[in-house]
């Protein structure tokens, strides 16, 4: 590649950079802002010379910020985990298990994933209440699944589509039962989807607000989401300060679990997504 190649390659790379890095740079700024300069419209938008952790502590003193941070991280932890558990037994069954009306089965759990959540959270309501969970997080552990568990599903069985039938039937002339070939052979084979399932779910677990806004309506089953969007933005009154550093402080999860498996996520993602 010539010079001029690289040059112009290393110029998309520092813009990219940029335009992904910006949004961090501009919460950080903001949230160490005093309130004052935040509004002021004569001084440099992207410096500050008044470092302030005022609106860190105002989060951590003045509002729920800790209990709704904990809400959020076992609300997703706990879906995630169900979601990973059950679309493997889904998946694997799907793909793998010759039955009547397989192909059909797997079409129809793929379709209720395009169902609108703003549809499900009526009849959902009633099974929360029937199962005396409303506001309560464990409203939310019961409910994350319903859209969780048919994409990740769909996408497990378009992965298990790609490994050779050969290996099971290895597996079974050693001995091996069903359940020992799915444990030993199939899921060392699949971590790429497995890690890209989790990551997915994760991110919608942690990000989702419809049913956490239905389903926990009290400040302390409140998850970090919702209570940030309830309790730091008063009719059209923008507790900007607070609201960067929490949106700060909540992006870091999601940031370190894609900077350890970025690599897995793009292999399962792809692989799962070009055959079934």
């Amino acid at each position: 590649m010539s010079k001029l190649g690289k040059f112009f390659i290393a110029i998309i790379v520092i813009l990219v950079l940029l335009w992904t890095l910006f949004p961090f740079y501009w919460m950080f700024i903001t949230s160490i802002k005093s309130n004052a300069d935040t509004y002021n419209i004569n001084i440099n938008p992207f410096l500050t010379k008044n470092f302030t952790l005022e609106h860190y502590k105002y989060l951590l003193e003045k509002t729920k910020f800790l209990t709704w941070y904990k809400n959020s991280i076992i609300v997703t932890i706990i879906a995630t985990t169900i979601t990973i558990i059950v679309s493997l037994c889904a998946g694997y069954s799907l793909s793998r298990l010759k039955f009547r009306g397989a192909s059909f089965w797997g079409l129809l759990i793929f379709v209720s994933y395009l169902i609108p959540p703003t549809l499900l959270f009526i009849p959902l309501s009633q099974v929360v209440s029937f199962l005396k969970v409303s506001n309560s997080i464990w409203a939310l552990v019961i409910t994350y699944p319903t859209f969780l568990v048919p994409f990740a599903t769909w996408l497990l069985m378009s992965y298990f589509s790609t490994i050779p039938f050969e290996l099971e039937e290895s597996a079974f002339i050693d001995g091996a039962s069903r359940i020992q070939t799915l444990v030993k052979v199939i899921l060392p084979i699949s971590l790429p989807a497995i890690v890209t399932v989790s990551l997915f779910s994760f991110v919608l677990s942690w990000g989702e607000m419809i049913y956490a806004l239905v389903f926990t309506p009290s400040t302390l089953s409140k998850t970090l989401v919702v209570g940030l969007r309830t309790e730091l933005i008063r009719g059209d009154i923008y507790y900007w300060g607070p609201l960067m550093a929490a949106a700060l402080m909540s992006a870091i999860p999601v940031i370190i679990i894609f900077s350890f498996f970025t690599d897995l996520y793009v292999s399962g993602l792809t692989k799962g997504s070009v055959k079934y």
